[in-house]
């Protein structure tokens, strides 16, 4: 409502509706209204008003019922009979909410929503209430605890909400714009543009949105589109209330006077049937807000803001007999409601009392009702008797005796003041992990505590280790600290360079000097790189995960599959696992997990990356152990070979699951047994005890052998007991895994110091193992340790440096004894030979990788992996047949002797997971690969679209006869879409650096015949489903529209990215030759790897050393005479521009045949390129240039 110019002649505006109104009694408040009123400390909650036994109300006739004081002196700004319980909701001009049950008005709830700003709406939902602020919107229970709270911006200046569904809701204000918010999502999903600005009121029906506007407009709007359907021009100054009913709309306001603004006391109705106005309707109280109370008829309620209120019929003439008094405590009526059973009316005035009227003093708020829930009250138990002849009777049972003394629990409360315990700090990890939902955080427990013990300290303890990852945040921290700079460079994160080229002028080979391929860093969630090319280097994992194949879409272990392919024809260029990330980030494990994470987090390192690669190590064996079981049995892709595994278990279970067996002991007797496998071990440290200040030596394998045959003390069920009992569990091992992979479970300074000390023993040890003489200080400067040698004048067998920091062994022997127990020792090649398998079940195991965290504050830290390459991969990339340790950090690949494998500087080199491999496990496992993509992949299969089948198919799918062979053409051409915009920064100088290239997914790949009867006519045109958001579809360069990658409502033929990149695999398989213009970007975003032989690309068919890259759209027109691409890209038309462009160039090439002649083809075309600036003409531009003399005379010579 507008108040502003208000005639004072005919109403009233008071300084009470200003929201800092001081929250003060009004002078003429009548005494005997408050004079059962209870005022707590604070003088807010007040207790309601009872009504006196002898009020009779008569039957259709409103009468008062209960008056009570919601919050005293601050104004009431909006009341709201809730919708599914028999309460009514008040909300306040400081921001204050409070709730009343049932017709006597008993205080429910009372909490503060909004600190500054008034409530200007409440709406009742069933599971809560939304309150609408100036610029917030809150979902709160009826308790007062927040469900949501969605910010909007600060410019808003929001009066109403409608809802117009179970999950929809319109907000309006002052701006010229009304928003739809999904309750759901909680996210804004429409704007609607309005044509006059300050929708204060909206209302709807069957058929109309109607809203009300300042100026004094009433418009009418379609349900769907929100568009203008017709507009009531109601009063020249302003609206100040309207409602609807059946057919019928009637409205108040002001109109404009010569004084200003007064208050209209013609009542304007309409016809909705005719959409005209019809006689308006006279009142005798100055209308301020007005309700339909439809009954048995259709009358309305008419309310002035001194506390009139009139009944009239909306087609009748107003009665003066028919008006009541409310009789408001301050001077203003603010607010007005009617319940949905039309029994009750309330009102709020200015001094914050609610006044409820009724038609009958048992009026229920609703026709149905559910049961309120209220708080339990508070049962105290009776004192138990105390028996006195009792010896052992507690003295504290005996009341403390009565004193006539003060006592220091009266010392004034004025001369004192409360000193609560402070509260101690919160862990900065569990800060730094945490994320909220509402006003409730969680984070993962970061176990720097011991269990049960919540030590109280004022002191916030330092953790150097923990802060390690961290960037500091002042400019303080960010000194030149030593550890800084100990990060050699090969093993700090390395980025990509971007230019104006993109990729194609960065040199990868500058990293990497081998033939092994790299994995690109840029992709969101690439941090698992190093543990992709662990996995990769298991000869037995790569076979298998290759001879996999399934129908399902999102299968990690297909898309390592296709990874891994790419991986095995590499000749050293890096490679990217975008699909196999793009299936990671569907699974709903991985997100519960904590595993995706966001960009942000991922550039600045905010994660722990040391933790989530070892969360990561546990989540891929188990989501591949799982999708080898699903694949057992018939294959169920259709285009699938032979199983790699037909046993019961997957290879993964063969490889990495060790089976345990977990017996528990009560104290009563009573043992289980449960045998169970798991696929991985954590190591569990030996824990120090305080008083203990000396530390003890332990090698590896004690460790590994407390960690696998663990034992602890904790809480079970016991059946026999039936009843929770301390109990001994321990963990025995039945059967050793092939592949035994370590967590070192390094997270804070406690397991680093152990790390630290074992190596030093161990170093120590291993010099005087070899005769040498190991300094007494610590101080000792490195140049005297390189300088140590034997007594004896022999130099050590191993230099100092590769005795540093290593505790780690090579090998280590493990036997399972025949009560079932394990021995674990480490193991050197010195050692004496270990007993055949089958005799003494005796076992050695190599080291074969070790993935460790880099701490580095400048890049937020990094996962980098030694890998020892073994003798397969040489021979297959290299030609030569030994084993050598390789440090793979991204796409930088370097050898590296394998002491570094084991040797971690803990200030910034930490170890996170350990591959151990059992000796010759290569000859157990079947290593040959059959390629289990068949031609069948090329057949018709049905569209995931639902309206496809209605369209007309865009191509014609290969027959069994037409199946290509290898050296067959197949033209390509593939589109694509934005998922992530480009990041990139305006430099000093004015160019620009590219920070983060966009993200692109393919959208439609589009695959024509090259040769044959039906040259030219695609058997391949798949437009791609994608779930993840499109940023932009690039339409006028792809074709792509909104909607045409959506199954529900696309009209294409929709498959999924799976399906179309079997198909380019099969064709890359049996060799067929790609024809295509730019054909680099599309493998590239494809996720392909395809032999330089079989591409033919035009862009560099038709192109000359240092000069510019051509379009496929110029060449088309110079050459063919073909004007393509005009207002938007064809992937079909391109591909077969493509192939005809092929053609043109072995006829003007000779097949090759005649270079020079050729070269001045291509001269002939840059010139003519430059007198065109490229461009092709419009059709009644220039003539086609076969026609033009430049082009003969080329074409002559």
């Amino acid at each position: 409502m507008n108040f502003e110019g208000l005639d004072p002649g005919l109403t009233e505006y008071a300084p009470a509706l200003h929201p800092t109104l001081d929250p003060v009694l009004d002078a003429h408040l009548n005494p005997s209204l408050l004079q059962n009123v209870e005022l707590d400390p604070e003088g807010v909650a007040l207790e309601a008003l009872s009504v006196p036994e002898s009020v009779h109300i008569m039957e259709g006739v409103y009468s008062e019922l209960h008056s009570v004081v919601a919050e005293v002196g601050v104004p009431v700004s909006v009341s709201h009979f809730d919708l599914h319980e028999e309460m009514l909701w008040v909300g306040s001009h400081g921001g204050h909410a409070t709730s009343f049950f049932g017709p006597a008005l008993e205080r429910y709830s009372s909490f503060q929503v909004n600190g500054s700003d008034d409530i200007r709406q409440i709406q009742s939902l069933e599971n809560g209430v939304l309150f609408l602020t100036k610029n917030n919107l809150k979902y709160m229970a009826r308790g007062g605890l927040i469900i949501f709270d969605y910010l909007l911006d600060e410019s808003e200046d929001m009066h109403s909400l409608l809802l117009t569904e179970s999950s929809t809701l319109l907000v309006g204000g002052l701006q010229n714009h009304v928003l739809e918010i999904d309750l759901n999502t909680v996210q804004e999903t429409q704007k609607y543009t309005v044509e006059v600005p300050g929708i204060t009121i909206m209302r709807q029906s069957s058929r109309f949105f109607f809203c009300g506007h300042t100026s004094g407009k009433v418009s009418l709007r379609d349900l769907r589109t929100f568009k203008v359907e017709h507009e009531f021009d109601a009063f020249s100054g302003s609206l100040s209330d309207f409602d609807v009913h059946g057919n019928l709309l009637a409205a108040c306001g002001f109109s404009s006077r010569l004084s200003g603004l007064a208050c209209d006391r013609f009542l304007k109705v309409y016809d909705l049937r005719m959409m005209r106005a019809i006689t308006p309707l006279q009142v005798h109280v100055d209308p301020a807000f007005l309700r339909f109370i439809p009954t048995y008829t259709s009358r309305l309620a008419i309310i002035s803001q001194t506390g009139q209120c009139q009944f009239c019929e909306p087609t009748g003439l107003a009665n003066p007999a028919d008006i009541f008094h409310v009789n408001p405590v301050g001077p203003l009526l603010m607010t007005f409601d009617v319940s949905a059973s039309k029994q009750a009316l309330a009102f709020g005035d200015s001094e914050g009392c609610v006044h409820l009227w009724a038609d009958s003093p048992e009026a229920s708020f609703n026709p149905y009702s559910r049961e309120t829930e209220f708080a339990l009250p508070c049962l105290v138990d009776s004192l138990p008797p105390l028996d006195w002849n009792q010896d052992l009777l507690p003295l504290s049972l005996i009341p403390v005796p009565l004193t006539t003394d003060t006592l220091l629990s009266d010392w004034p409360a004025a001369n004192s003041a409360p000193a609560p315990r402070r509260a101690p700090p919160v862990d900065a990890e569990i800060l730094r992990t945490m994320k909220k939902v509402g006003f409730i955080g969680y984070a993962p427990n970061p176990r720097t505590r011991l269990r049960n013990q919540i030590p109280y300290r004022l002191k916030e303890l330092d953790s150097e280790f923990d802060n390690f990852s961290q960037v500091p945040e002042s400019p303080i921290g960010r000194e030149e600290e030593p550890h800084l700079y100990m990060v050699s460079k090969k093993y700090r994160k390395v980025t990509i360079k971007y230019s104006k080229l993109g990729l194609e002028d960065f040199d990868f080979k500058h990293y990497n000097k081998t033939l092994f391929a790299g994995l690109e860093p840029h992709i969101p969630n690439a941090y698992c790189n190093c543990m992709i090319q662990v996995l990769y280097f298991l000869e037995p994992v790569r076979c298998l995960i290759q001879n996999h194949l399934c129908q399902k879409e999102f299968c990690l272990g297909c898309e390592l599959g296709f990874l891994f392919h790419m991986l095995d024809l590499s000749r050293g260029d890096p490679c990217q696992g975008s699909n196999f990330l793009r299936a990671f980030r569907t699974i709903p494990e991985a997100s519960a997990l904590g595993l995706i994470l966001a960009d942000s987090d991922e550039v600045s390192g905010k994660g722990n990356l040391a933790r989530l690669i070892q969360r990561w190590n546990r989540f891929i064996l188990t989501q591949l152990h799982q999708d080898m079981q699903e694949q057992e049995g018939p294959q169920a892709y259709r285009g699938a070979g032979g199983s790699f595994c037909s046993s019961g278990d997957s290879v993964i279970g063969q490889l990495f699951s060790c089976e345990v067996e977990n017996c528990s002991l009560c104290r009563c007797g009573k043992e289980t047994v449960r045998v169970s496998s798991t696929l991985l071990f954590t190591l569990s440290y030996p824990e120090s005890h305080s008083n203990d200040k000396t530390v003890k030596n332990y090698d590896f394998a004690q460790v590994l052998k407390r960690s696998i045959c663990l034992e602890q003390n904790t809480q079970a069920w016991c059946e026999n007991c039936e009843k929770y009992q301390p109990t001994v569990q321990t963990r025995n091992i039945r059967r050793l895994p092939d592949v035994l992979v370590i967590n070192c479970e390094v997270n804070s300074s406690k397991e680093a110091d152990f790390w630290k000390l074992q190596a030093e023993f161990a170093f120590k040890m291993a010099v005087k193992k070899a005769g040498g003489e190991i300094p007494k200080s610590r101080e000792s400067a490195l140049a005297d340790w390189k300088d140590l040698g034997s007594p004896k004048g022999r130099p050590l067998c191993t230099s100092i440096e590769e005795l540093k920091n290593v505790w780690l062994p090579y090998s280590i022997q493990m036997k399972l004894t025949k009560n079932k127990g394990l021995d674990v020792s480490n193991w050197t090649d010195g050692d004496e030979s270990p007993l055949r398998e089958e005799e003494g079940n005796v076992y050695v195991y190599d080291l074969m990788a070790t993935v460790v965290h880099i701490l580095d504050s400048r890049t937020g830290g990094s996962l980098v992996g030694h890998i020892k390459v073994g003798e397969t991969y040489h021979q297959r990339k290299e030609g030569v047949t030994h084993q050598q340790w390789y440090l793979f950090n991204d796409f930088l690949i370097e050898p590296v002797d394998k002491c570094e494998a084991v040797q971690f500087d803990m200030s910034w080199k930490v170890p996170a997971i350990l591959y151990y491999v059992k000796r010759n496990l290569n000859n157990k496992y079947n290593l040959s690969i059959k390629n289990p993509i068949e031609a069948s992949v090329l057949l018709a299969e049905a569209s995931l679209a639902r309206k496809q089948r209605k369209t007309h198919a865009t191509f014609i799918p290969l027959m069994l006869s037409e199946m290509p062979q290898a050296g067959d053409l197949v033209g390509l051409d593939a589109e694509f879409v934005t998922l992530n915009e480009e990041e990139a920064e305006l430099r000093s100088d004015g160019t620009k650096s590219t920070i983060k290239p966009s993200q692109m997914s393919v959208a439609r790949i589009t695959c024509v015949r090259g040769q044959g009867p039906n040259e030219g006519i695609p058997f391949i045109d798949d437009y791609i489903s994608t779930q993840e958001q499109v940023v932009d579809y690039l339409t006028q360069y792809s074709g792509i529209k909104p909607g045409d990658l959506d199954a529900k409502i696309s009209s294409k033929h929709l498959t999924t990215l799976k399906s179309t990149y079997l198909k380019l695999r099969f064709l890359i398989d049996i060799g067929v030759k790609f024809v295509g213009h730019g054909l680099q970007k599309d493998f590239r975003v494809i996720n392909l790897m395809v032999p330089k032989d079989q591409v033919i690309d035009t862009v560099y068919l038709f192109h000359m050393p240092r000069k510019r890259m051509i379009s496929l759209r110029f060449l088309a027109w110079y050459f063919l005479d073909l004007k393509i691409q005009g207002e938007t890209h064809d992937s079909i038309e391109d591909a077969r521009t493509a192939l005809q462009l092929y053609r043109k160039y072995l006829e003007l090439s000779k097949n090759g045949s005649e270079p020079e002649s050729f070269h001045k083809v291509l001269k002939g075309l840059y010139e003519k390129g430059r007198k065109m600036d490229w461009k092709v003409p419009e059709p009644d531009g220039q003539a086609s240039p076969k026609n033009s003399a430049v082009f003969s005379t080329v074409l002559a010579l």
